[in-house]
């Protein structure tokens, strides 16, 4: 006891987790840990912060106070310093989705026609072949109804362009940066599980308001009846 009277944790709760229907949450899969007592440290990672049952759906928000007010109760004499986000989101699922290869496939083919057709028609609209010709005709002083010496280069410019602004050519990076759509998709993961936080939070505050609520009505009730 001594020895955890003097403890420091440190604590940092992760930002998403998964579980099984029926799983426990425990603190060393909510968070990331580091104590100076090791054995400390591995009897906190065992801590079960939750238990899932089958009325908490498939989503579950832990809370911070949550969390150090668990660690309190077991261990009193602990110092805990928090860092990070202030809530945990817990997936509950079954098993990891698997790719499916079909759907994988009809969305490759509508990205490329799509964005295929969406090209010739910006040169359609812009009148791209005449811009062509008109500048073929300045620089040789003879006009080309197919200036193909200035269209190839033009149409192979695009699709490098392509691969350097997504920085990828099949699995091959050209360097560690994230690509416009990866920091797309991160922007929409992030948005996604803050709302689906405060989502869960705000149902957790109207159910326990509910029983609040609830709670007032019967010593209401009871207090009328003594009088």
């Amino acid at each position: 006891m001594a020895t955890e009277a003097r403890s420091v944790l440190y604590l940092r709760l992760r930002r998403r987790i998964g579980i099984k229907p029926g799983g426990i949450v425990t603190l060393g899969m909510a968070a990331r840990l580091f104590a100076a007592d090791p054995e400390l440290e591995q009897r906190l990672q065992a801590l079960e912060l939750h238990r899932h049952r089958e009325k908490d759906g498939n989503r579950v928000v832990i809370d911070l106070l949550q969390t150090v007010k668990t660690i309190q109760e077991t261990y009193p004499q602990i110092e805990i310093e928090t860092f990070g986000d202030p809530q945990v989101l817990v997936i509950v699922r079954e098993k990891e989705p698997k790719p499916r290869m079909f759907m994988l496939v009809i969305a490759w083919l509508l990205l490329f026609f799509g964005s295929g057709l969406a090209i010739m028609n910006f040169h359609t609209d812009v009148s791209m072949k005449e811009v062509h010709q008109r500048i073929t005709e300045l620089v040789t002083g003879t006009k080309s109804e197919h200036p193909l010496w200035l269209q190839i280069p033009y149409s192979l410019g695009i699709g490098i362009g392509m691969v350097l602004f997504f920085n990828h050519l099949f699995r091959k990076r050209f360097n560690e940066e994230p690509n416009p759509l990866e920091v797309e998709l991160y922007l929409y993961e992030e948005n996604v599980n803050n709302y689906v936080i405060a989502d869960e939070m705000r149902r957790k505050n109207k159910s326990r308001q509910a029983l609040e609520a609830e709670g007032d009505t019967s010593l209401n009730r009871g207090g009328e009846d003594d009088g």
